[in-house]
């Protein structure tokens, strides 16, 4: 079930408010819309088909896509999707490779974390609708997309504690980073994490892990796992994280 939530991660998420799992009733791909418009408000993860069918099967995701008014998705490969040249036939039906990170990979630690935040460094769970809102502008900063939709942030801290955990870390008392954990009944999912530029190497990222699993070990679920781009993967491994999966991502702009 780890390396599952290793490739899926999105299909193991609480919907909530405009977000949403779409399952294929046959199981041969889901889709997890989040908040926008753009490619990358739509993941498409968990593809079984057959190896004729991978042209049909983008025509239909495009189709539900468009339906929802999307402009496109990020598709997550990961290893158990079928068929094996899926990601091949894919960009010769004109999907894209996705630049920003090409490849990701399903981490796992196991057992929890034992480590505390660095000097001056302070990363804690999101206590009212101001931080949570705090949280999602450090987050856009982060990752240089200031667009944003905030309408479902009161509703989404109703639900703060229950689906998972929103946490934001400060260096020197300043905000400076973001993150969010997912619950699960086999551990905590990590998405999100990011610092803002100007405080990159000060150990607010590794602080952000170590509260989310110190929230986990409250939890009974110590495992962690995520899935990490080429910025996140070296922290990770220096923590003990091991990789479980590799995910190629395409993107594909309708």
């Amino acid at each position: 079930m780890i390396r599952e939530l290793a490739e899926n991660p999105n299909l193991y998420q609480q919907p909530s408010g405009r977000r949403r799992l779409i399952k294929d009733p046959s199981g041969r791909f889901a889709v997890w819309l989040s908040l926008g418009s753009d490619p990358r408000s739509a993941t498409v993860q968990r593809v079984r088909v057959g190896s004729d069918d991978v042209e049909t099967t983008l025509h239909e995701i495009r189709s539900l896509l468009s339906r929802e008014g999307r402009e496109g998705a990020e598709w997550e490969i990961g290893e158990s999707c079928t068929p094996p040249d899926l990601v091949a036939q894919l960009i010769e039906l004109g999907v894209g490779v996705d630049d920003e990170e090409p490849v990701a990979h399903g981490m796992v630690l196991r057992g929890g974390l034992h480590e505390s935040a660095p000097e001056g460094v302070e990363a804690r769970r999101v206590s009212s609708v101001a931080e949570l809102l705090l949280a999602r502008q450090v987050q856009r900063e982060a990752f240089g997309d200031l667009r944003g939709d905030d309408a479902d942030t009161q509703a989404d801290f109703a639900r703060e504690g229950i689906d998972g955990s929103t946490f934001l870390a400060f260096v020197d008392g300043e905000p400076v980073a973001a993150a969010y954990a997912a619950y699960t009944d086999w551990g905590l999912l990590l998405f999100g994490g990011a610092t803002v530029p100007a405080a990159r190497g000060r150990g607010a990222y590794r602080a952000l892990v170590a509260a989310r699993a110190a929230d986990g070990a409250r939890r009974g679920t110590p495992d962690l796992i995520t899935h990490a781009g080429r910025m996140s993967r070296p922290i990770l491994e220096r923590l003990g994280f091991d990789v479980v999966a590799r995910i190629d991502r395409l993107l594909d702009v309708c």
